[in-house]
C-alpha cells in the first residue's frame, strides 16, 4: 500500500521537522532558519487570536446592553439617542453642588407644543408665573440632570400653562392647562415606561399661577381640586397655606414667583442694599380685589382696601394704583414693603422685597412660605394678621423703634436674596438649587431609590 503523503503546508512541514530530533549536521542552519519561522508563525497566531477574542467579547457585551434597553419608546429625546444610555462627562467631574451631587433627574424632550413654543412671546419667560420656563431651561444644563432614564430619581415634565395670554386684559388664562398637562402625561406614558411604574410618584410638574396644582382660578379651583391624573406626583407651586386647602393635596413644594434676577441686578447698580431709602412703607398695585379673596377663606373683608382707606392720607405711607416702569427702584428706596394678600395669599413683592433689601411685610394669614430651611423668614420679615391691619402704623413703628437694624442685616445676606430667585443656570443655593435640594428630600418617591434601598435591605 502506498504510504499517504502529508498536505503541502507550511505549518505540518515545519512541525514534522521540529519532531524530527536526530537531524544530520549539515542541516543544523537549515533547521535554526525554521525554527526561528515557527516563532514568527505561532506570534502571528496568538496575536490574532487574542484580537478575534476582545472583538467577539465587545460585540456581544455591545448587543446585550442594547437588548437590556430594547424597549425604547418610538418618540424619545434626541438627547437620549445621541448619548447612547451613557452620563454625560460634566456629571463624571466633580459636582458643584455639593449635597445634590448624587441626584439625578431625566428631563423628558417632548414635542414643543408642549413648552418652547409658548416662548414665541417674549412675556412668556419673565412674567411672575415663568418659574416654570426657568426651571425647565436651569436642569438641562445642570449637574443632576442624566441622559439615562433608568439611571434617574426623578422625571421632569416640562410643560408651560401659564403663557397663554388673555386677549383681554393681558393676564395669563390657564383654562387650557388640564388638557395641556394631561395630553403630557398621555405621551409619556405610552411611550416611556416610567409613568406607569411608579404611577407618576416620581415625576414632577411646575404650577406657577395663583392657585397652584388645582389649574383653574379661584372659584373652580376650590370647586375641582387638583387634578386626579397628577394627585400621585410631584408639583412645584406657589401657591401655599399652613391649613387643608384642595389646591395642595397633592405631594408640593412650595416655589417662589418669579422675578428676573438680571433685573434686580440692575437696579442693585443704581440702588445698593444699604443705600439711603427715603421711603418709609410703599405698596404699588390694586386696592380694590373681589370680596371672597382673603387666604382662600370667602372672608368678606378687603385688606387692601382697608390700607388704602386708613393709610392714603398717611404721609409715612406711599401708596400707588398705577403700574410704573421704575416700580423696583421705589422698592429699593422703600424701608418697609407692605405685602398684602392679593388672588392668592402669596405676592412677587415677597421676593422683590427680599431680593431689593425693603422688610417685607407680610398680609395674609395662613400663607406658607417657599424654601423655610433656607430663608429664615421670621428674621428677616413682618408678619401683620389681617385683622390687625387697620394698626399698621403702629406695628411698624414699634419695629422701627426696636430690632429693625437686626431684620436688615439679616435681609440684606446675599445668600438669602439668591435663595429666591431662578438663574438660567443652577447655581448653589439659588431657587432651583433649593427645588432640587427638596426632592432630595423626597427620594422615598423615587422608583429607582427605593428599589435600590430594598436591596440594600435585603443584603444586610
Amino acid at each position: 500500500m502506498a504510504q499517504k503523503r502529508p498536505p503541502n503546508s507550511r505549518g505540518y512541514y515545519v512541525k514534522m521537522k521540529l519532531l524530527h530530533k536526530h537531524g544530520r549536521p549539515h542541516h543544523h542552519h537549515q533547521q535554526q532558519q525554521e525554527k526561528n519561522c515557527l516563532y514568527r508563525y505561532y506570534k502571528w497566531v496568538l496575536w490574532l487570536s487574542l484580537s478575534l477574542y476582545f472583538f467577539t467579547s465587545y460585540l456581544i457585551s455591545n448587543n446585550n446592553n442594547n437588548n437590556n434597553h430594547s424597549k425604547q419608546p418610538s418618540h424619545v429625546s434626541r438627547a437620549l439617542m445621541e448619548s447612547n444610555h451613557t452620563t454625560p462627562p460634566q456629571q463624571q467631574a466633580l459636582n458643584s453642588l455639593g449635597s445634590l451631587k448624587n441626584l439625578k433627574v431625566f428631563v423628558y424632550d417632548l414635542p414643543q407644543k408642549y413648552n418652547t413654543d409658548w416662548l414665541s412671546n417674549e412675556r412668556c419667560s419673565k412674567h411672575l408665573f415663568a418659574s416654570e420656563v426657568a426651571i425647565h431651561r436651569a436642569l438641562l444644563t445642570s449637574e443632576v440632570r442624566t441622559f439615562d432614564p433608568y439611571d434617574a430619581d426623578f422625571f421632569f415634565v416640562p410643560v408651560y400653562v401659564s403663557c397663554n395670554f388673555s386677549t383681554v386684559n393681558g393676564f395669563p388664562a390657564i383654562g387650557h392647562a388640564r388638557s395641556l398637562i394631561a395630553s403630557a402625561v398621555s405621551l409619556v406614558s405610552s411611550e416611556y415606561p416610567f409613568w406607569n411604574r411608579s404611577r407618576g410618584s416620581d415625576h414632577v410638574f411646575v404650577a406657577s399661577h395663583d392657585f397652584g396644582s388645582c389649574f383653574h382660578t379661584l372659584d373652580v379651583a376650590m370647586a375641582d381640586g387638583v387634578p386626579e391624573i397628577m394627585r400621585n406626583s410631584i408639583v412645584l407651586q406657589t401657591f401655599g397655606v399652613v391649613y387643608d386647602h384642595p389646591c395642595q393635596s397633592v405631594e408640593h413644594v412650595v416655589i417662589p414667583p418669579y422675578v428676573s434676577p438680571e433685573s434686580v441686578r440692575d437696579t442693585m447698580e443704581n440702588f445698593p442694599v444699604n443705600g439711603r431709602r427715603d421711603i418709609w412703607a410703599f405698596f404699588r398695585g390694586k386696592m380694590e380685589l373681589h370680596p371672597k379673596n382673603v387666604s382662600g377663606r370667602f372672608y368678606s373683608k378687603k385688606v387692601r382696601t382697608v390700607i388704602w382707606r386708613k393709610f392714603n392720607g398717611d404721609r409715612r405711607f406711599y401708596l400707588q394704583r398705577q403700574r410704573f416702569a421704575g416700580y423696583q427702584s421705589e422698592i429699593a428706596r422703600s424701608v418697609f414693603c407692605l405685602c398684602p394678600l392679593g388672588w392668592a395669599p402669596w405676592s412677587p413683592r415677597l421676593v422683590e422685597s427680599v431680593a431689593l433689601g425693603c422688610v417685607p411685610v407680610i398680609i395674609a394669614d395662613g400663607i406658607r412660605l417657599p424654601f423655610i430651611s433656607a430663608v429664615k423668614w421670621p428674621e428677616i420679615s413682618i408678619t401683620v394678621a389681617e385683622k390687625d391691619v387697620g394698626r399698621l402704623a403702629e406695628i411698624l413703628e414699634r419695629v422701627a423703634a426696636t430690632n429693625l437694624s437686626t431684620i436688615q442685616r439679616n435681609l440684606w445676606d446675599p445668600v438669602t436674596r439668591s435663595a429666591l430667585l431662578f438663574n438660567s443656570q443652577v447655581q448653589k443655593g439659588d431657587a432651583t438649587w433649593q427645588v432640587l435640594r427638596a426632592l432630595s428630600e423626597k427620594l422615598d418617591r423615587s422608583f429607582r431609590s427605593s428599589r435600590v434601598s430594598r436591596q440594600l435591605d435585603f443584603d444586610t
